[in-house]
């Protein structure tokens, strides 16, 4: 059954924000915290619904039967990914081949590295969006009027890899990591090439996914004494073609179907999967970047590890002109070509805001 609650808008009053943005572990932490600082607060959409599906409505793609299956079989997962690109821009994925080991690893490498003294982070803070490493709280301090329960670790591990040298360990697990989603990635965008009528290594050769940008974003969630007032990332789409989560089995994450909030579990040793806008883009609207959110609670903290996969930086991404001839005759583009680069940066500069990014390159009906 629907529930009224929680899409959140920023409150319409603020105090002057605070001169320095401390991390949100510590404010988390810190003694006899019963209420969240206005800074941080919104105020709930009462408008909007959180509802949960059906166990098995959201699709499952059995990624083993995509690589090895019986020709018979292969084709039924494809057909299967288009269809979950076309109705939900959302998937999981199960029988991958990451080690589950190498899951919990990652995710425990993550905690050491959200568990580092204050100092010790701020020297992986970073300057600018395109800064090859980054850590910081919420999602862009210097133009948000209120800000995310959230702090966050943002890497580039393709075609160059990069890693904070602390903790101990973490550069040779995240590099393992990346290499094996990095894998699965590509074959999923492999099915999804052929699912939409393509070549299989049409978005790979169109994308120069072999200098594809591949970025590692750690997520920390800590608990919140209000989490009614509260935000961990506000509704968004992601940049790039896919984005492959895994969390720490703290549920949180929110996707919108038809209109409405779907609280998402994950089944256990699975990649929670979401299409982007670049997908949208290149299928010309065939397949859409979906809407998503992170909520908080006041139970236990959330640690979540997003690996967005997208072209290479100089690859101009519009869509794809073989789905713009059909026998029907020429179908107008939907969607203007702009830089992987470009658009990166345009979305990493601003607020979060739906999406803001993808309706600048949207070309209006006639």
């Amino acid at each position: 059954m629907a529930a009224e609650t929680a899409s959140l808008l920023p409150s319409q009053a603020f105090p002057s924000q605070p001169t320095k943005i401390t991390s949100i572990k510590t404010l988390a932490e810190s003694p006899g915290l019963t209420s969240i600082p206005a800074a941080y607060t919104f105020t709930p959409d009462l408008h909007d619904q959180v509802t949960c599906v059906p166990e098995g409505s959201i699709p499952v793609i059995d990624y083993s039967l995509l690589i090895s299956g019986a020709p018979d079989q292969r084709s039924k997962i494809v057909h299967e990914l288009g269809r979950a690109c076309q109705d939900w821009g959302f998937f999981m994925v199960i029988n991958h081949g990451v080690p589950e080991n190498l899951l919990s690893s990652i995710l425990d490498g993550c905690k050491g590295f959200f568990d580092l003294p204050e100092e010790e982070k701020q020297e992986f803070k970073g300057n600018h969006v395109l800064d090859p490493i980054r850590s910081g709280t919420s999602f862009n301090v210097s133009v948000e009027k209120a800000f995310y329960w959230r702090d966050f670790l943002k890497v580039f591990v393709h075609p160059v890899f990069y890693s904070p040298t602390k903790p101990a360990g973490l550069s040779e697990i995240s590099l393992e990591y990346s290499q094996r989603v990095r894998e699965v990635a590509r074959g999923l965008l492999k099915g999804i090439s052929e699912s939409l009528g393509l070549e299989g290594s049409y978005i790979d050769k169109a994308l120069n996914l072999e200098q594809g940008k591949q970025i590692f974003i750690a997520n920390l969630y800590p608990t919140c004494p209000q989490p009614e007032l509260a935000m961990g990332i506000p509704p968004h789409s992601d940049h790039g073609l896919l984005t492959l989560l895994i969390q720490n089995g703290i549920g949180g994450l929110q996707i919108q179907q038809k209109g409405k909030w779907v609280n998402v579990g994950a089944l256990p040793n699975s990649f929670l999967v979401n299409t982007g806008d670049h997908l949208e883009i290149l299928s010309n609207g065939r397949y859409k970047s979906v809407m998503h959110r992170a909520m908080v609670n006041n139970k236990a903290t959330r640690i979540s590890i997003a690996m967005a996969h997208g072209p290479s930086l100089d690859s101009v991404v519009g869509p794809a002109a073989e789905l713009l001839v059909s026998s029907k005759g020429k179908e107008p583009a939907a969607y203007a070509g702009m830089k992987y680069k470009d658009y990166l940066e345009l979305q990493q500069s601003n607020k979060l805001d739906g999406k803001s990014c993808l309706d600048r390159v949207r070309i209006p009906a006639v």
